[in-house]
């Protein structure tokens, strides 16, 4: 999957910048070796804490995220910039099941193999009847243990399996309102120094506008709802024909018993006001309280 990200920013700044030569450079991840679960490490800075400390040392000019492994509680680290959010990709999740189900044919007791925390808390208000096993590492290393018999069914990003050009697998794409997508879903942040202006004025023209303004909201939103790797935390920012910026949130109990919603119009609002006002809204439903209360 990595590497696949890494490819798709060569041949982007290939097309901008013709005759720019990039070198890759390989970094595993506490995030890539620990299979268990995230909140017994260091949460989803597990997937870039080894990566940040490539850029800072030097040993790396430009780094390729997924915006929904940066965590959203603390800063990035000092010294270190966004330098562009690629145009994003699909947002939804999929279901892959061997045997051509849709997720509301599944039968009671199906295994649906799945870590995320935002997932199982939605499958536990949508559909109870359901059993989550928990299952990490990559698409492919996932759909191998569907294989082998360890889950009946996968939820997935629709983006992860375009990305590993596996999209013949998907059973069904569900709609975000039957599964809203985790903060930052679809979207590739290029990382840099902040004081590498070469770096970033040369991949600084691979961002989208569009992408930008739905990011940082969401990302406030998260930053101000203190939401760890543990927390059942959901929502999207769109940008409609008009270029008007929307925001939608959710805030759930990990057994999806109570679900807290919000959902307004950015207007004349910044994307990082937009996202403050509507974790505002979360917090006066008493988000707060729940987040706290789950361990991580």
């Amino acid at each position: 999957m990595a590497l696949a990200q890494v490819e798709r920013v060569r041949t982007e700044l290939a097309a901008l910048h013709p005759g720019t030569t990039t070198e890759v450079v390989p970094v595993k991840t506490t995030g890539d070796r620990w299979m268990g679960a995230l909140s017994q490490v260091e949460g989803k800075g597990a997937f870039t804490k080894e990566v940040d400390a490539a850029l800072l040392a030097g040993q790396a000019d430009l780094a390729v995220h997924c915006v929904k492994d940066i965590p959203g509680d603390r800063p990035l680290p000092a010294g270190t910039t966004f330098a562009a959010f690629l145009k994003r990709d699909d947002v939804r999740d999929a279901l892959i099941h061997p045997g051509g189900l849709t997720l509301d044919e599944l039968p009671a007791g199906t295994r649906i193999g799945t870590s995320s925390v935002r997932r199982i808390a939605q499958l536990a208000a949508s559909h109870p009847h359901l059993d989550c096993v928990p299952m990490r590492g990559n698409a492919n290393r996932r759909m191998e243990k569907l294989a082998a018999g360890e889950a009946d069914a996968l939820l997935l990003a629709v983006s992860g399996l375009e990305r590993i050009g596996r999209p013949d697998v998907i059973t069904e794409i569900l709609s975000v309102d039957a599964m809203c997508p985790p903060i930052g879903a679809g979207v590739l942040a290029l990382q840099c120094r902040e004081d590498d202006t070469d770096t970033i004025d040369a991949v600084s023209g691979l961002g989208d506008p569009a992408t930008h303004r739905e990011t940082m909201a969401e990302r406030m939103l998260l930053h101000v709802l203190q939401g760890h790797c543990n927390s059942p935390i959901a929502g999207f920012a769109t940008t409609d024909r008009r270029g008007e910026l929307s925001l939608r949130a959710s805030v759930f109990t990990p057994d999806g018993k109570t679900v807290l919603n919000a959902h307004e119009w950015a207007g004349p609002l910044t994307p990082e006001t937009l996202g403050t006002s509507v974790a505002v809204a979360l917090l006066r439903q008493g988000a707060r309280e729940l987040i706290d209360g789950i361990d991580h």
